[in-house]
């Protein structure tokens, strides 16, 4: 049985039933029903027309719920009047339904496991191993976003950027459980930008395949973080970087520029430079003053000033780095760094020991404790 072939189908068939007046929730536990049926039957009776086939299961399965539901009697005769569903071009169905799993009304956890279930075809189980939270919590966050977005109407318009953040908050969780989220959320923004023409969608499916194609030299053996300096870039790879360029440049070239498509032009840069001494720092600043200039984001700049410590010298970054609230998340790992540059030792030491204290994971705390603990050794 062709898992991929299946859960690539259940946009289009979710789409179907809502559009013929389904419930998006009821609409949504059908379609699970079916493609439950689909693993059982399927290895030994494959049908020939997948996508019918999990239609004709799905509807069958709504209706039995409604007939058994006294209180949506109404609902029953008029959905009993609708013609039989025929499969068919689904491609705005399935825009629809990434429009409807990001709903603005949706807390972005929220999002996330709507999108993964409805959208993925990823079961509670999955999601939960993915999240490291318990099945029956990641049920009930499930079901309460179903129930948030029951009344919405399919055809409204959506928000784009939205999915989009959805979609990274996804890539960015990278492998837990026995699901890759980040092969899932390339995996769905490739079925985005089939559904959609729009260069921010490009820009995400670009910035996902370069950073992807990193992925295997993050970690040492021992579990430890690789810094991007320090990235074997011979076991890079380079399909995806050349997949990514490729995509980043067709979306640039449309000038509409977005966030994402300044992400991916800073990450294909870093991925064109044979060594790290050969990275054009310049024009990475550059792409940061863009990117700086479409989001206000503060983070944006706290990695300008690396940027520009790189391009200018340790003491331009640390300039740069005074302009911005010492609060912020990895400011002292950055200043740490610039101090290094710099050849202040006594205070990189001391700035990388704090930023330890603070680090959000055990891999970053212990790396920056390692290199704090580096420093105290050649001072000493």
């Amino acid at each position: 049985m062709d898992e991929a072939l299946i859960r690539s189908l259940i946009p289009g068939v979710l789409g179907i039933l809502v559009r013929r007046g389904a419930d998006f929730a009821a609409a949504e536990d059908a379609v699970q029903d079916a493609l439950v049926e689909a693993v059982r039957t399927w290895q030994d009776d494959p049908p020939r027309d997948p996508k019918g086939w999990l239609v004709a299961v799905a509807w069958r399965r709504f209706l039995d719920t409604t007939r058994a539901d006294a209180a949506r009697r109404r609902r029953e005769d008029h959905v009993e009047a609708e013609p039989a569903p025929e499969p068919g071009p689904s491609s705005d169905d399935t825009l629809q339904l990434y429009f409807l799993c990001a709903h603005p009304s949706l807390t972005p956890s929220s999002a996330v496991a709507l999108t993964l279930r409805a959208v993925g075809g990823l079961t509670t189980r999955q999601i939960a191993q993915a999240y490291l939270v318990p099945e029956a919590t990641m049920a009930q966050r499930i079901s309460r976003a179903k129930r948030t977005v029951s009344g919405v109407r399919f055809d409204q318009p959506g928000d784009v950027a939205t999915v989009l953040r959805v979609l990274y908050l996804v890539f960015n969780e990278g492998y837990s459980g026995d699901v890759d989220l980040a092969a899932e959320a390339i995996r769905l923004t490739r079925q985005l930008a089939a559904a959609i023409d729009h260069p921010e969608v490009a820009g995400l499916l670009a910035l996902m395949l370069l950073h992807h194609a990193r992925r295997a030299t993050r970690t040492a053996p021992d579990g430890g973080l690789v810094p991007l300096a320090e990235q074997d870039r011979g076991r890079w790879d380079t399909a995806l970087i050349a997949e990514g360029v490729e995509i980043l440049q067709a979306a640039l070239a449309r000038d509409r520029l977005g966030e994402f498509q300044a992400q991916a032009a800073i990450a294909a840069l870093h991925a064109d430079a044979v060594d790290a001494a050969e990275t054009d720092w310049p024009q990475i600043v550059e792409w940061y003053d863009e990117l700086a200039r479409l989001t206000g984001s503060p983070v944006v700049r706290l990695n300008r000033a690396v940027a520009v410590g790189e391009a200018d010298g340790p003491r331009a970054g640390l300039a740069a780095l005074a302009e911005l609230d010492d609060s912020l998340p990895r400011y002292s790992a950055v200043a740490a760094y610039l101090h290094e540059r710099d050849g202040d030792l006594a205070t990189a030491a001391r700035l990388y020991a704090e930023a330890a204290q603070k680090a959000a994971n055990l891999g970053e705390r212990e790396y920056l404790t390692r290199q704090a603990a580096r420093l105290n050794a050649r001072r000493g």
